[in-house]
This record gives structure tokens, C-alpha cells and sequence, in this order.
């Protein structure tokens, strides 16, 4: 078998550039994908209406400037298809398909103690030696089917959004249902509504959404928010908030002092919700600077998209069931919707509520609750996903003494800046749990984590070390300051896939690092030009001995 530097698990985003970068450094390695093309999220979400819920030009590469300049996108929020044609655009451009073995489904990674390397094996049976193994998997890749009795009874057409089928799909003449609203639901809802001849919403627990207020991009606009291209980036990179970025076409300021709710009059407070609003998009959550730390703020903020969900939903009882109740609006990761509230409006379109009236199971011809049986030609499974540990858990990962990280993670995942494990030499994770990861714009965080890693591989060879981990002190550390800043916000009430809440038997512990990207990077930087500070690194020489 031909070693290479590293063995790198995923041609999404995150395996792109380290791919690229590895190129660039003249470093050998190999992409290991388990689908037929590059795109990893955007190449299995397929479903009916699925687009990124970052702007367009804030959810892109930023490494090249030709890259940026050239690449043009259509709509201020950009498709699934159009994400999976940029992805393409970028293995091509910079030559990384050679590189790249598809139908790779990685079943185990396996650390040789005696000669430093990582074993990575496929389902097919190839296996492949690196001295390093990057986890570039992806946070959301790992499907999450709902325990209903019967699912796989139903005669009629089944899909899941997160695995669509690649060919297209007609709802035309039928009676659909589609259980779950959240992201992935409420996004493909109302495509669904406007070709199925009745859709029925099965909903348990309704989210919190804002309009996306999505449109095509004027081109012209595009043109001068390009010319300030670097200091727009500049901000998505160093703020204290997701990296979703500004996109006023003169860039603000790269840290501005957040208003509070206790600094403005609940009028005043109104009036920036409303003007959040009506400009769309996620950034909803910052128009007041301590929704996510403050009680009050937060109450503020859910009785105000309340109040919008009641205006637009003309029936009263659909509009109470689509109030969310149960969690502090963005306590689970806030949807963007085109036209999801009004859909309820439509007389096909009938709502469900699940917390009310249970599934008690799956027929073969449709969903029988406690007080009825719907009768569906379709069902849609829009139950969301094993969030940042199930692709990393499916794979037999072990390290020193045969450690199995599935052992190691049983009370939930523990890792030193989401990037390493102690015990699992020369093992990376990109945007893992315990980094801001499913909290921000992921292109932001991809980007720093790649740059990150492999700026540590030329330290390592500049100071002629072979292996690096994790200390397990300062693991323990950052486990715990992650959990001591989640405590400090209103996160940890959500009950999400965030602690893991949406998946039965799953730990539950807050995953991703809620301070912000930019304090995140300031600590990654510190960390590195403190000799990489927390880290093990054994010299050659020792190692051989």
C-alpha cells in the first residue's frame, strides 16, 4: 500500500481545501468519498426546495481571489443545485478529482503505533496508510429516521430529505405527507404544496422561522459588494457572532458594540426586529445583541414572531400549533424560509399536530394517528440528522492500545479545540464538536480549521516532529469551558441535536463552542504561537525509539 501524508474522509467543502492545500504545499494524499461526486451535504440534499440558509456571497470559498471574482451566483440565497455546481467548479478548477476515490465509504481508520501511520480501510476492501487522518465528514451527514412503528410497511413512495433520490420527483395528482418541520421540512414544504394535489404537515414540535425574503441578485450590487471582497471577509472571519457577515455593499466596522435590550425602549426594540424582518435572513438573532444571554430579550423576541405567525396564518388553530413554546427562539438552530407560514393558507395544505394527536404507526397506505388514518400516496421523511458525531462514530476509529473513540465518546464527544483527541495521534477533526462549527456560516469555520491544521503540519516538519494529539488535561479544560460558555446562554434549554436531544440514547452534552468565531480563532491563534499550547508533539527520534 503507498502512504501518502494523509488520508483525508470527505469530498465535501472541507476535503476540497485540504485538498487544495495540500497540493499547494507539495503534500501527498488521498480523498476518501463515499458518493460519486464531490459536494458532501449539498450533494445528498437533494430534497424539494433546499438551499443554504447563509447569503450567497458570505457561503463561498474566500482563499481565491480569481475564485470570488469569477464565480457568479444567481439568488441572494443560493439553491442545492447551484452549492453542488460551485463544489464542482472548484475540483475542477484546481485539479483535485484525480485525487479523489469515489464510492469510498470508510469503514474503519486504525492507528499503527509501531510505524506512525493511520490505516484507513473502505467498504470495498482497499485500504490506504497515511501518517495522517483527517475527518473532513461533515456535521450533518449522517441521516436520522424517526422510531415510528411500521415505516417500512408503507406500499406507497417513500423518500428522505436528506437522501433524495437523484433523479427528479413527481408529487403531481397525489396526497403527500411529510413528517418533521424542521430546516429540512420547512424549506420543502411549500415546493411540495405547490405541485401535490394535498399535503398533510405531520408536526411535533414547531420551529422557529424568518423569511429568507430571498431574490434574484442584481448583478450590478454584486459588482461593488465584490470591490470591498476583502474586508467583507475580514468581518465574516473576526466578529463575535456566526460569520454570517454584512452584506451592505460598504463594509461596517469588524467588531461593533451589540445593542442590548435593556439600551432600548421595547418600541425601539420592536422597531429593530421588524427592520430585521423585512431584510430576512438569520441575522434576525443579532439584531439584538443579547437574544441568546438574556431571558427577557429572548421572550421579546419569540412573542414577536409569534405575533408575525398569527398574522400571516389565517386559521387560528393552525397559526397557535405553529407557535413554537416549548424552547427560547434560537436555542435551536433558526430556520429561513421562502413563503413556509403562508403555505398553511393553501385549503390542500392541512397541518397535523403530532403532540396532540400521535403517530402510533406507519400503514401500508399511510400514517395512522390516535383519532384517524390519513391516506398518502407519498411520505416524506424530513427527520433531520445525527448531528457532529454519527459520521465519525460509524467508523471504527482507533488509536493508541486499540482505543475505540466510540468508547471514548460514550458520554459524549470530548476533543481539545474540536480539532484532536487525546489518544488519537496525528487524528483531526474538521469543524468537530467542541469548535463553533453548526453555530456559524461552516465556510467561515472550514476555512479556518483547514488553514489551522495544515499550518501545524509545516511545524511539525519545520521542528522535525512525526505526531501530535490532544494533552488530556487541557481536553478536559476545553470540554469544559465549552459546556461553562454554553451555560452562559440560553442554548442548553433548546433540546436539540445541538446536546444531541433529537437522537434516543445519545448523551447529551452541548456540542459546538457557542462564543463566537472570531474569540474561537483568537484562541486557535494563541494556541499555535504558544508552540501549540495543549498539544503532545514526540520528536523523530523519539518516536523511532
Amino acid at each position: 500500500m503507498k502512504q501518502v501524508d494523509a488520508v483525508i474522509v470527505g469530498a465535501g467543502f472541507s476535503g476540497l481545501y485540504l485538498m487544495y492545500r495540500f497540493l499547494k504545499a507539495n503534500r501527498t494524499a488521498v480523498v476518501l468519498e463515499q458518493g460519486d461526486d464531490v459536494g458532501g451535504t449539498w450533494y445528498w440534499n437533494r430534497y424539494p426546495g433546499a438551499r443554504c440558509d447563509a447569503e450567497s456571497l458570505a457561503y463561498s470559498f474566500s482563499f481565491s481571489e480569481d475564485l470570488e471574482q469569477e464565480w457568479s451566483w444567481s439568488e441572494r440565497y443560493a439553491p442545492q443545485p447551484e452549492i453542488l455546481d460551485y463544489a464542482r467548479h472548484v475540483a475542477d478548477r484546481f485539479g483535485l478529482r484525480p485525487h479523489i476515490r469515489f464510492n469510498s465509504k470508510v469503514s474503519s481508520a486504525h492507528w499503527d503505533e509501531a510505524a506512525g501511520v493511520w490505516t484507513v480501510t473502505s467498504d470495498q476492501g482497499e485500504s490506504f496508510v497515511g501518517r495522517h487522518c483527517i475527518m473532513a465528514t461533515g456535521c450533518l451527514s449522517v441521516p436520522q429516521l424517526p422510531d415510528i412503528q411500521g415505516l417500512d410497511d408503507f406500499k406507497g413512495e417513500r423518500y428522505q430529505a436528506s437522501l433524495w433520490p437523484h433523479e427528479g420527483v413527481s408529487f403531481s395528482g397525489k396526497r403527500v405527507g411529510i413528517i418533521g418541520t424542521g430546516s429540512s421540512g420547512i424549506q420543502s414544504i411549500p415546493v411540495i404544496a405547490e405541485e401535490a394535489d394535498h399535503l398533510t404537515v405531520f408536526q411535533r414540535t414547531p420551529n422557529f422561522s424568518v423569511p429568507a425574503k430571498n431574490a434574484p441578485l442584481d448583478q450590478t450590487w454584486v459588482e461593488a459588494f465584490k470591490a470591498h471582497y476583502p474586508a467583507h471577509r475580514h468581518n465574516h472571519r473576526i466578529g463575535n457572532g456566526s460569520g454570517f457577515g454584512d452584506l451592505d455593499i460598504e463594509p461596517k466596522g469588524a467588531v461593533e458594540d451589540p445593542i442590548l435590550f435593556s439600551d432600548v425602549s421595547e418600541a425601539e426594540a420592536h422597531d429593530l426586529l421588524e427592520a430585521a424582518w423585512q431584510r430576512g435572513g438569520a441575522r434576525f438573532m443579532a439584531a439584538i445583541g443579547d437574544t441568546m444571554m438574556n431571558q427577557t430579550a429572548n421572550d421579546f423576541a419569540r412573542s414577536f414572531i409569534h405575533k408575525k405567525i398569527r398574522s400571516i396564518v389565517k386559521d387560528e388553530a393552525t397559526a397557535e400549533a405553529l407557535c413554537p413554546t416549548n424552547h427560547p427562539v434560537g436555542t435551536r438552530r433558526i430556520c429561513v424560509d421562502i413563503e413556509y407560514f403562508e403555505t398553511y393558507n393553501l385549503p390542500h395544505v392541512r397541518l397535523l399536530d403530532v403532540a396532540k394527536d400521535p403517530i402510533q404507526q406507519v400503514t401500508e397506505t399511510g400514517v395512522q394517528t390516535a383519532s384517524e388514518h390519513v391516506a398518502l400516496d407519498v411520505l416524506v421523511l424530513a427527520t433531520g440528522f445525527d448531528a457532529m458525531t454519527g459520521a465519525l462514530l460509524n467508523i471504527d476509529i482507533r488509536g493508541r492500545n486499540d482505543r475505540a473513540l466510540s468508547d471514548e465518546w460514550a458520554a459524549g464527544p470530548r476533543s481539545y479545540l474540536g480539532l484532536m483527541m487525546a489518544d488519537f495521534p496525528n487524528l483531526w477533526t474538521i469543524t468537530g464538536p467542541g469548535s463553533p462549527s453548526v453555530l456559524s456560516n461552516m465556510m467561515v469555520s472550514i476555512e479556518q480549521h483547514v488553514d489551522w491544521v495544515c499550518e501545524c503540519l509545516d511545524w511539525l516538519d519545520e521542528h522535525n516532529h512525526q505526531r501530535i494529539e490532544a494533552d488530556r488535561a487541557a481536553q478536559d479544560a476545553w470540554v469544559a469551558h465549552v459546556q461553562e460558555v454554553a451555560e452562559g446562554t440560553l442554548f442548553p434549554k433548546g433540546g436539540s441535536w445541538y446536546l444531541g436531544a433529537n437522537v434516543p440514547g445519545k448523551p447529551r452534552i452541548f456540542m459546538p463552542y457557542a462564543a463566537g468565531v472570531g474569540p474561537y480563532r483568537i484562541i486557535c491563534d494563541e494556541v499555535a504561537q504558544a508552540g501549540y499550547r495543549g498539544f503532545i508533539v514526540d520528536a523523530a527520534e523519539a518516536a523511532a525509539s
